[in-house]
């Protein structure tokens, strides 16, 4: 009874929202490297800029790239731990602690909305690098509640498109859902030598972030979706945990969502920040 207690406040609280006032656009963030969580560029200003255009959010969920899991699970706890999911890197990023809160009925509504599969309540994560190192520049106050989405890693990118439907109605209670990941991700073919050579990519990682973009642009999320087909997807989605994130940010969009495109540079050859807000 507690538990239905919980989720009826929750409900009450959520469901008194203007909806068409608070209805949450949707995002999808390059993140990039570790580094861009402690460095003033230009994007982690673009995601600082991004939040000041918005609405202030009752909560913010994260499917980030960086935490994968065999089924479908949503962070739960009170206070989320912020995660050092990378090495060598310098000390300064390994003291970063962004105490924003979680929100357990937020996640258990979440976990409710969810019927293609069985989400289950999570108290051991946390907020890793693809969720804090953004979100920290968002909302560097760490005052409002941040949850993640995990990334089932057995499933394919219809699976995950079809997933991200269920959690429309989020959308209409103030919650800000992103996607963080890269469209373009090949850290095995990153150019060390032009690190610092500004907007440096590869013309293959050039072309194939063009054409994701006009796909994007023109709503063709089928296409998206099989990725795998288009030229130079090896290349550019070797693996696919970096890209997934934009297929969850294309389920929870509509048509009618205007789309703006931000952060559109290329860094070291084989990685592109391209990001996306739909609405």
């Amino acid at each position: 009874m507690e538990n239905m207690s919980n989720l009826s406040q929750f409900n009450k609280f959520t469901g008194g929202l203007p909806q068409k006032d608070y209805m949450m656009p949707v995002l999808f963030i390059g993140h990039g490297s570790p580094m861009n969580g402690i460095e003033d560029n230009e994007f982690s200003q673009g995601w600082a800029q991004i939040a000041k255009e918005i609405p202030v959010p009752a909560a913010v969920l994260v499917i980030s790239a960086h935490w994968l899991t065999e089924g479908t699970m949503v962070t739960a706890m009170e206070f989320p731990r912020t995660i050092h999911d990378f090495a060598g890197f310098p000390e300064p990023l390994y003291r970063v602690q962004y105490k924003a809160p979680g929100y357990p009925l937020l996640a258990e509504e979440t976990a409710s909305l969810i019927h293609s599969t069985k989400a289950f309540l999570d108290h051991e994560w946390g907020l890793d690098h693809g969720a804090w190192s953004v979100v920290k520049h968002m909302y560097p106050q760490a005052n409002i509640p941040v949850l993640q989405l995990s990334i089932d890693y057995t499933r394919d990118a219809q699976y995950h498109f079809d997933l991200a439907k269920e959690l429309y109605s989020l959308r209409s209670k103030g919650v800000l859902i992103i996607g963080s990941g890269n469209i373009v991700h090949n850290l095995r073919m990153i150019a060390w030598d032009k690190m610092q050579v500004p907007g440096y990519g590869f013309d293959w990682a050039l072309q194939i972030n063009d054409r994701i973009k006009q796909l994007i642009r023109t709503g063709d999320s089928q296409t998206l979706i099989s990725y795998e087909k288009l030229k130079d997807s090896r290349l550019a989605i070797p693996t696919p945990e970096h890209y997934i994130p934009l297929i969850y940010s294309l389920g929870l969009k509509t048509d009618k969502d205007p789309i703006l495109i931000f952060n559109d540079k290329s860094v070291a050859g084989s990685i592109t920040m391209t990001s996306v807000k739909f609405g």
